[in-house]
């Protein structure tokens, strides 16, 4: 059992995000013992219950009305975060995922975004030069997207001294498959020797580690921090609303392995339920992280921010 984290809510002012619509906390923070977490929003956007997951209920989320208004809307819609999140031990500054980044004409959504990310990043006193380590939970476009930059018509490494970590498994999965933007994210690191593939349990540093969440994608890792007694874990897209932790048969759209994705989450609830431990959603947007706590029927709930 965890004591629980320190929560230090750290919100920028409110802005406007010319992608969708206003957006708050555009950066939070929460100390983990000795270690910080970051997130450093790139984009919010809005998406239908029903397509973005794979239900044709309606009424889902209105069963569920605690995470409102922050995870739900009452017209049947939630809100996505595109964000990344820094994990400074201290010693070691780690990246969690790179969302969508800039000039990118592939993508599915989000096209040629032109956003503060980068510059937001430097802000907060992590310039790219400054990061040792990107952990890419997984090889969707909009978590490696600034693996790389655009620089005079030439896609370069962003996080130059970083070493970028890939679970082999995913990088196995992708690899030969067509039509990804692993030739613009990934081709430019490996070229400059800055992959290193490891496995869905490797020990990224003392404190740190990735842990296996499969089904979204073969290779997908949620990330482990813990310090000081207080435990935090980083999702990956095992969820895209805190639903799906009352509901793990309830998919997402763009789940591979349905049948495997729910038993990822199944186990996950299983194993942090009532510990205490700070689940920080990588696709939730403020206040984007909270405590999972089963009731006297044993159901369980996300606690928003565990302050409620």
């Amino acid at each position: 059992m965890f004591s629980g984290p320190k929560l230090l809510r750290i919100s920028g002012e409110r802005q406007y995000c010319s992608i969708h619509h206003q957006v708050e906390d555009r950066m939070t923070t929460w100390r983990i013992g000795a270690t910080t977490i970051h997130k450093v929003l790139e984009a919010e956007v809005p998406v239908p219950c029903v397509g973005a997951l794979r239900t044709d209920d309606t009424a889902l989320l209105k069963r569920y009305p605690w995470p409102a208004p922050d995870f739900s809307r009452a017209d049947g819609t939630f809100v996505l975060s595109v964000h990344g999140l820094v994990v400074d031990t201290g010693t070691r500054r780690i990246l969690v995922d790179t969302c969508v980044g800039n000039a990118r004409e592939s993508v599915p959504f989000l096209r040629m975004l032109d956003t503060t990310w980068l510059e937001d990043l430097t802000a907060l006193g992590y310039p790219p030069e400054s990061i040792d380590t990107v952990v890419c939970t997984h090889l969707h476009f909009d978590h490696i997207g600034w693996n790389t930059r655009l620089v005079e018509g030439e896609w370069v490494p962003t996080f130059p001294r970083a070493r970028h970590l890939v679970a082999r498994v995913e990088w196995d999965h992708w690899v030969d498959e067509p039509d990804t933007n692993l030739p613009d994210t990934m081709q430019p690191l490996i070229d400059e020797g800055l992959v290193d593939f490891v496995g869905t349990d490797h020990q990224v540093c003392d404190g740190v580690r990735l842990e296996a969440a499969p089904g979204h994608t073969p290779g997908q890792v949620a990330v482990v921090v813990e310090s000081g007694g207080d435990r935090a874990v980083i999702t990956g897209d095992l969820v895209h609303h805190p639903v799906q932790f009352i509901e793990p048969e309830v998919a997402c759209v763009s789940d591979a392995d349905v049948p495997q994705a729910a038993a990822t989450r199944r186990a996950f609830v299983d194993r942090y339920a009532d510990t205490g431990t700070l689940v920080i959603g990588s696709h939730f947007p403020a206040p984007t992280a909270g405590l999972l706590r089963r009731g006297g029927d044993g159901g369980v709930r996300f606690v928003a921010d565990g302050l409620r």
